[in-house]
């Protein structure tokens, strides 16, 4: 799951910045200027672009400043804005679009949806109530009800900031509330998941769960108050009441380190550091450390170590009579 993670982390979508001398260019059917209102109006069949940004729609207006400069253009009823660079497609519909020329932020309000797509290959899929895009800092922030897909793998969250350099590549991606991943058979849940392109470092924060299966369709899920993977060190760490529950094993204890297979990136080997235990059936293993194998199941604990068996009956050694 992890892997796919990046994957989906790696590509999503980030506007250029617009150059501050570029030429705005409105087209439309009728235009016309209201001074009272101090706008421009712009109705039937508007087209407007701006370098390679390009936004068409039904009906807008443009604001204008006491200094006699364009200010926001606002478009209606449903309009739709796009941008083509090195073959990759950006598309953006939503119930308004408004751009600001001094500050060129983009913002889409209600129903909003964003793709990108590669050629004729759609990558991601973002919807959200209201999607902003900072063409200067070349960030998108989504907010309410957010959703992101690519392929197989979906997130929710209730916001979403996505940071990329000029050329649109991912810098930091950062989900919050209520946020969760879901691909396949593999689940993750947190307050706030955050990942960074250059260190190639995912973390979960607050309440965070992972469920996947093993080898064998076997469950694995995974509780803690932080769970970080970094895929360069090819590491996981889990740390703050850590919670592992497979087949009919049940471990916690206060740190938790995995290092997965790297050809397969499947866990096998679980280590525990800290006053730790772990269960099975009826007895209770506990340990200032313990290494728990998934396959074979097999464990070993060492540190003032102690065995609990439960509910061991008592045998009677007295004479029968």
């Amino acid at each position: 799951m992890k892997k796919n993670l990046i994957i989906i982390f790696s590509i999503i979508l980030g506007i250029t910045a617009v150059a501050t001398a570029s030429d705005l260019v409105i087209e439309s059917n009728t235009q016309s200027y209201n001074e009272k209102e101090n706008k421009i109006k712009f109705d039937g069949d508007v087209k407007v672009s701006v370098d390679d940004l390009h936004v068409v729609g039904d009906k807008a207006d443009v604001s204008i400043t006491k200094n006699n400069q364009l200010d926001t253009a606002t478009f209606y009823d449903k309009p739709y804005a796009y941008q083509v660079q090195n073959n990759k497609k950006r598309e953006v519909k939503a119930n308004i679009l408004k751009l600001s020329l001094i500050t060129k932020i983009v913002r889409a309000e209600g129903d909003t949806q964003s793709i990108i797509t590669d050629g004729k290959t759609p990558l991601v899929m973002i919807t959200a109530d209201l999607q902003e895009y900072d063409l200067n800092e070349n960030v998108l922030t989504a907010k309410g009800g957010v959703i992101i897909k690519y392929q197989d793998v979906q997130t929710f969250s209730d916001k979403a900031v996505i940071k990329t350099d000029k050329n649109g590549e991912l810098k930091k991606l950062d989900l919050y509330g209520n946020a969760k991943i879901q691909e396949k058979v593999n689940n993750a849940e947190a307050n706030h998941f955050s990942y960074n392109a250059e260190s190639e470092e995912l973390i979960a924060e607050g309440n965070t769960m992972i469920h996947t299966e093993t080898e064998g369709n076997v469950p694995l899920t995974i509780k803690a108050r932080v769970q970080q993977y970094n895929k360069r060190q090819n590491i996981f760490n889990a740390s703050g009441s850590v919670q592992v529950w497979y087949d009919d094993y049940y471990a916690k204890g206060p740190k938790m380190s995995v290092f997965p297979d790297s050809k397969t990136n499947k866990f096998n080997e679980v280590y525990f550091n800290g006053r730790s235990c772990i269960s099975q059936e009826n007895k209770t293993i506990y340990a200032d450390k313990i290494k728990m194998m998934l396959n074979p199941k097999d464990f070993y604990a060492e540190g003032n170590a102690k065995t609990v068996i439960k509910n061991i009956k008592s045998a009677d050694i007295g004479d029968k009579k």
